[in-house]
C-alpha cells in the first residue's frame, strides 16, 4: 500500500507543477485580499461556526493555513473534485486573482511575528500510533503534522476534529453529486481506515498544538 501511495503521490506532484506553472505571474496581495473575504469571513471568521451539511462540524479554521493549500483547495472546489455545493458555489465565482489574494490574505491572518515555535506533538496512544503509521501520515503532513512537505498540503494538527472525521470520510465517497472529495492519494489511504477509525485519528490530529486559528471579524464579536 505504501509503494502505491509513494506513486500516487509522486502524480499528484507532478499535476501541481503543472498547474503551477498555469498560474505562474499570479501574485496574491494580502490587502486585496482582505477586500475581498466578505463571501469567507460569514462562517470561517465566527468562533465555534458549524455547518449542517453533510453532517454538523464546526467549519476549518483557515487562518494561518498555507496559501498554497487554500489555492489548492478553492480549485479544487471549482473544478468539481470537491463536491461542498456551497463551496463549489463561492469558488466557482472566483477569479485566479482572487484565489490568490484571498490565499495571501488567509496564510497571513493571525500570524503574530516572533511568536514561539509550536511544541512537539504529544505521541498518541499505542492504537492510534499505529493508525498513523498505517495512514503514512507524516510522509506527506510533516513534522508534527503541521509541517507539509509540500505546500499544496494542508497543516492538519489542531484543526476542528469533527471537521477532519467529515472531510477524511469524504475522501471514501464515490458517485455522489454533491459530496466527495477526488484525490487519488487521500481516496487510497481513507479506504483503508473504518469511520471509527477514521474519528480515531481526527480526534487526536484535532489536540495537537496548532498554528490554525479562526480570526474573529469585528463585526460577528
Amino acid at each position: 500500500m505504501n509503494k502505491i501511495l509513494l506513486s500516487l503521490s509522486a502524480a499528484l506532484v507532478a499535476s501541481v507543477t503543472v498547474f503551477a506553472a498555469h498560474a505562474e505571474g499570479v501574485q496574491g496581495d494580502v490587502q486585496a485580499g482582505a477586500k475581498k473575504n466578505a463571501m469567507c469571513i460569514g462562517c470561517h471568521g465566527i468562533v465555534g461556526y458549524q455547518s449542517s451539511f453533510p453532517e454538523i462540524h464546526k467549519v476549518p479554521k483557515i487562518s494561518g493555513q498555507g496559501g498554497k493549500y487554500i489555492a489548492s483547495a478553492l480549485n479544487a472546489y471549482k473544478k468539481g473534485e470537491r463536491k461542498h455545493p456551497s463551496m463549489k458555489g463561492i469558488a466557482a465565482s472566483l477569479t485566479d486573482q482572487d484565489i490568490a489574494d484571498l490565499a495571501a490574505y488567509y496564510e497571513a491572518s493571525g500570524v503574530v511575528e516572533g511568536a514561539p515555535a509550536l511544541e512537539k506533538a504529544a505521541p498518541g496512544s499505542e492504537k492510534v500510533n499505529a493508525l498513523l503509521t498505517k495512514g503514512n501520515c507524516a510522509s506527506c503532513h510533516g513534522e508534527s503534522l503541521s509541517k507539509p512537505i509540500d505546500p499544496t498540503y494542508p497543516k492538519i494538527a489542531g484543526q476542528h476534529s469533527d471537521y477532519l472525521y467529515v472531510a477524511l470520510k469524504a475522501y471514501k465517497v464515490e458517485g455522489n453529486a454533491n459530496i466527495g472529495r477526488g484525490n487519488a492519494i487521500m481516496g487510497g489511504v481513507a479506504k483503508q481506515f473504518s469511520n471509527a477509525e477514521l474519528k480515531e485519528l481526527a480526534n487526536y490530529i484535532g489536540s495537537l498544538p496548532t498554528e490554525l486559528k479562526v480570526v474573529p471579524q469585528s463585526r460577528f464579536k
